[in-house]
């Protein structure tokens, strides 16, 4: 999808979210398209962390953007836009996997401790395969290994570099869950592993161009009034 002639005039990188939010209040729903542009990466990381799978993490992205148009005006500015946005993605994440009765099943994992360093049923697509260096890969087959409880936390933590009350907001836990999480999760993967990969980490779990239009002129085409 293209940027109309409206977006155009602005340079949405000086627009702050809370006022794109209250400008796409005040009608100009065509600037919705800033926040989609700015928060696909975040929002496909962490549903992608929940749910293992990355067809189910666009749909849950075109979701999230809606469920959070159509709510707007509950936006009360008590927290930061992006993790009002995130705790949205991150809610339709848990739905969907509960939908998928895997809850039990990664509860059970996680009572054993155990935890395999074993590759990833699926590997990279043709996107990553382009975009993606080695030392990323790996990193992206050792977090999705991980259990949910620590998968979730440290892709936030370390992927997509939000602090602890940041992550906390979002995920509905507390700060001092959020760091034990995040130091299990760290040991599992192993510290060697996180120490070789961390410079390349925002290069992870990478979502852009032609996923990223698509994503942006699905969630429009469902928040356009209808003829």
């Amino acid at each position: 999808m293209e940027i109309g002639s409206t977006l155009e005039a602005l340079n949405s990188d000086q627009l702050t979210d809370e006022e794109v939010v209250e400008r796409v209040k005040a009608g100009q729903t065509a600037l919705y398209e800033i926040i989609m542009r700015r928060y696909n990466q975040r929002l496909y990381r962490v549903a992608r962390a929940i749910l293992r799978d990355d067809g189910e993490a666009e749909d849950v992205m075109q979701d999230a953007y809606v469920r959070a148009y159509q709510n707007l005006h509950q936006f009360a500015g008590k927290a930061p836009f992006s993790t009002w946005l995130t705790r949205i993605a991150v809610n339709e994440s848990l739905g969907r996997l509960k939908l998928r009765k895997r809850i039990d099943q990664l509860d059970d994992n996680e009572e054993t401790g155990g935890f395999s360093m074993g590759l990833a049923e699926t590997g990279p697509d043709p996107e990553a395969n382009a975009s993606v260096k080695e030392l990323s890969q790996l990193l992206e087959t050792a977090l999705l290994e991980l259990p949910e409880q620590y998968r979730t936390v440290v892709m936030l933590r370390d992927v997509e570099e939000m602090n602890t009350s940041e992550t906390a907001a979002a995920l509905d836990l507390t700060e001092e869950n959020v760091k034990v999480r995040l130091h299990r999760g760290r040991l599992m993967v192993r510290n060697w592993l996180m120490e070789r990969v961390g410079t390349s980490s925002k290069n992870a779990f990478p979502f852009m161009g032609e996923r990223c239009d698509r994503v942006v002129a699905g969630v429009f085409l469902r928040i356009s009034p209808q003829d």
